[in-house]
C-alpha cells in the first residue's frame, strides 16, 4: 500500500523525532532530530537507511543531531531558507510552497510562523501526514516566541484547513499537561473529556499520545477552536501562566 510508515523516536526529555519511510521505495527521512543516538538506534532496529533530514525550525532540541546524522548516513539536510543563518548548513533551502519528497511521498512546505519567525511544516497530502514541529501540539500549541499572536493564529488556521484524517506529528510529548488546560477552558466538551482519559491511560502505560488525527484536534484543541486572533491571544496568554 502506498504511503508512509511512521515511527516516533523519543529524544532528550520530551521531544520526538519522526522517522518516515516511503513504502514504495524504502526511502527514509527523519524530522527534527534533537539528538543523533536515539535516531541511529531506531534506524538500526528497523534496518533502515537515512536519506533525508527535515528541519522545521532552528531550536537546538530540534536540530541537535542533524549534522551528526548527515555525516553518518550522507543524508540530504533541508530546512527553511529564511533560517539558513541559524540552522546547520543545509543541502537544500526551502521556501513555502516548495515540494520535498521522501521517495515517492511528496510534501508541500507550509509557512507556520509564530513560535519562531522562520518555522515551517511539511504536509504529505497523499500520505495524509503533517510534520508540524512546535506550531501545533495535541490539545495545545507552541509558545509565541518570535512571531505575533496574529501570525500564530493564522498558522494554526492554515493547518486546521487540512483534511481531518491527516495524522499530526508534533515535536513534543506535551499532551497530558495540555489536557489539563484544555479541560479548564472547555469543561463541557465531551470529546475532549474522552481524549483526556485516553491520554491519561496512554501515558500511564508509557506509550506516546501521538500521532493524532487532525479531526480529533479540531474537536478538542482550544487553540484550533478559537474564533479569532483575539480569542487565541487570550487563551495563549492564559496558558503561559497556567499551573
Amino acid at each position: 500500500m502506498p504511503g508512509l510508515d511512521i515511527v516516533a523516536v523519543p529524544c532528550l526529555s520530551d521531544n520526538y523525532a519522526w522517522l518516515l519511510r516511503d513504502r514504495e521505495t524504502g526511502a527514509v527521512a527523519v524530522v527534527d532530530p534533537g539528538e543523533a543516538g536515539p535516531v541511529e538506534r531506531a534506524l538500526a532496529a528497523k534496518s533502515w537507511p537515512l536519506d533525508l533530514i527535515l528541519l522545521t525550525h532552528h531550536h537546538a532540541d530540534h536540530v541537535g543531531g542533524a549534522a551528526e546524522l548527515r555525516a553518518r548516513f550522507g543524508a540530504e539536510l533541508v530546512g527553511a531558507a529564511a533560517d539558513r543563518h541559524r540552522l546547520p548548513p543545509l543541502d537544500r533551502e526551502l521556501a513555502p510552497g516548495d515540494t520535498v519528497s521522501v521517495g515517492d511521498s511528496a510534501a508541500t512546505v507550509l509557512a507556520t510562523p509564530g513560535h519562531t519567525s522562520g518555522h515551517i511544516a511539511y504536509h504529505f497530502s497523499e500520505a495524509r501526514v503533517l510534520a508540524c514541529g512546535d506550531t501545533l501540539f495535541s490539545l495545545g500549541c507552541g509558545r509565541v516566541f518570535e512571531g505575533t499572536m496574529a501570525e500564530m493564529f493564522e498558522s494554526l488556521r492554515r493547518l486546521a484547513a487540512l483534511p481531518d484524517d491527516t495524522m499530526v506529528l508534533c515535536g513534543h510529548e506535551y499532551t497530558e499537561a495540555n489536557a489539563r488546560f484544555a479541560r479548564h477552558v472547555d469543561p463541557a466538551n465531551a470529546a475532549l473529556a474522552a481524549r483526556a482519559e485516553e491520554v491519561r491511560r496512554l501515558r500511564a502505560e508509557g506509550r506516546p499520545t501521538l500521532p493524532v488525527p487532525l479531526g480529533l484536534e479540531k474537536a478538542t484543541n482550544p487553540f484550533l477552536r478559537a474564533r479569532d486572533a483575539a480569542e487565541f491571544a487570550r487563551l495563549r496568554s492564559e496558558k503561559d501562566s497556567f499551573r
